[in-house]
């Protein structure tokens, strides 16, 4: 056989060339290890480090490079660059995940995707945040912790528990809408490329006049939405638990490059303050008959990282990193991620994890952040690390101030998210499930018997009617699916229901 040619010697990550790999030091051909072999700690103790702490969300993911092409022209909305002209192209980063399983779970659990983009612009790095629904489980992120705790492992048992998830879901109404889309054979999708993708919070576009308008991001798979049934689902974990990954994967290597439209829905401010819904609430839609949905671009992923672990697991998105014209909205969920996914970031890759190349600005960036672990970017060389200086010339730039906004008080304080005029939890998980077709609605409600059938102990009666009753007042007709499916006397939740007031 021929060798190969011999090109680069082996060398120490210190750049050092050294001749034995594979055997370690020893004292005589059978006697102990020496402590002088450095080449033996440095392999085992970089093994030992190999894995950086998984996200404790959106754990298991897939990615790949592609691009944003814009078709439309929405500047009367925005001044932000990446729309800044018909036919110009941007680059981009696309993680999807799921949610609440671990780095070595089934990738067809039924979950919400993540759908997390990282747009590279001349403006610097623009990360859309999302998932594959429009809404979320909770509108506070006060509440965040305690949700996911639900939804990871039972602190006695170690084990998932119907009963911990679906005793918190039961005392928080709030969360209905995103568990009837969860519980629909939406909570299934039949991987990646067969999804819609959404920034699910309210953002603001901010324009060249400095107006400002609300707005929502759509992305609209041009692949067609494909969902598994329930037990397609479960046998694909079997069959393949890393389904998703290698379906994205395949796809983009045979030249299937997948794309989604990315459409807006557009909200003036004043129209914000008499909106029949809280805009700004994560638990809650727009109307498309009120905010039709406008036509913007298309996204195509074309690339598979060469490096799974360099690109994937290392990229880092947060929902702080917007452009100028682009900006926030006092949508709760999207303040508290403002601060809680960088954080979670710096504890997990480093207080530089934005020089890794996957989340590096390619545009030049100028900041006066020095040290840290990891800096190997020339930490700002010989240059001021303090601001105002008398050498370096850097400045802030006036023209990327944002507008002024009232926000209609000045009163401070704890108020309660479920307040008057916050509370309806029902119309809207109601309306979804009329909207549903027959068979959707039989999957959906066998859906909910499956997965309420595993709550267990003292409190399971409880927490079925108490979750029973959610359902009855989105809609009659599930509420009685539900309880038959549970074999729960209908004439009895009906009466408790009665009794409710509902």
């Amino acid at each position: 056989m021929e060798e190969k040619e011999r090109t680069h010697k082996l060398t120490t990550a210190s750049g050092i060339p050294y001749a034995e790999h594979e055997n370690s030091k020893t004292v005589g051909a059978r006697g102990p290890i020496l402590l002088e072999d450095f080449i033996l700690h440095e392999k085992l103790a970089h093994f030992n480090r190999e894995r950086v702490p998984e996200r404790v969300v959106h754990a298991k993911g897939s990615g790949a490079y592609g691009k944003f092409t814009v078709t439309h022209d929405i500047t009367k909305y925005t001044r932000a660059k990446v729309f800044s002209q018909i036919g110009k192209e941007t680059p981009l980063f696309l993680r999807f995940s799921t949610v609440g399983g671990e780095n070595g779970s089934a990738d067809t659990e039924r979950d919400p995707r993540g759908f997390a983009i990282k747009f590279y612009t001349e403006d610097g790095n623009w990360d859309l945040v999302g998932n594959n629904t429009p809404v979320f489980f909770i509108k506070d992120p006060k509440k965040f912790p305690d949700f996911i705790h639900t939804q990871k492992r039972d602190p006695r048992t170690h084990t998932k528990s119907a009963t911990m998830v679906w005793d918190f879901w039961s005392l928080n109404p709030e969360s209905l809408h995103q568990v009837m889309i969860l519980m629909s054979d939406r909570g299934t999708p039949y991987g990646y490329r067969h999804l819609h993708g959404f920034g699910s919070h309210t953002f603001s576009f901010i324009n060249a006049e400095n107006e400002r308008f609300f707005v929502k991001f759509h992305f609209k798979t041009l692949q067609g939405i494909k969902n598994f049934t329930a037990e397609e689902a479960t046998a694909m974990k079997g069959i393949d638990p890393d389904f998703a990954q290698r379906d994205l994967v395949e796809a983009i290597d045979r030249g299937d490059y997948p794309q989604w439209a990315l459409k807006i829905q557009v909200m003036t401010e004043e129209e914000s303050k008499t909106y029949k819904w809280n805009p700004f609430d994560l638990t809650k839609v727009w109307s498309q008959k009120d905010y039709p949905l406008l036509d913007v671009g298309i996204l195509e992923l074309n690339r598979v990282p060469n490096n799974y672990f360099a690109d994937v697991e290392q990229s880092a998105f947060a929902p702080a990193h917007v452009v100028d014209g682009i900006g926030y909205s006092p949508d709760r969920m999207l303040q508290g991620r403002l601060l809680a996914y960088p954080d979670a970031h710096r504890y997990r890759i480093g207080a530089n994890y934005e020089q890794l190349p996957v989340n590096r600005c390619p545009y030049a960036t100028n900041n006066y952040q020095r040290d840290g672990a990891m800096r190997y970017d020339g930490n700002g060389g010989s240059a001021p690390n303090y601001f105002p200086n008398s050498f370096d010339g850097i400045y802030a730039d006036e023209k990327y101030k944002e507008p002024t906004q009232d926000l209609g008080t000045s009163i401070s304080g704890w108020f309660d998210r479920n307040g008057e005029g916050e509370n309806d939890h029902y119309t809207q998980p109601g309306d979804l499930f009329r909207l549903m077709t027959e068979e959707e609605k039989k999957a959906t409600i066998k859906n909910i018997v499956g997965a309420m059938s595993g709550i267990s102990g003292e409190k399971r009666a409880l927490i079925i009617n108490r979750q029973l009753c959610h359902f009855f007042r989105a809609d009659i007709s599930l509420g009685i699916g539900v309880a038959m499916g549970l074999g729960i006397n209908v004439e009895s939740q009906m009466m408790q229901h009665a009794m409710s007031g509902n």
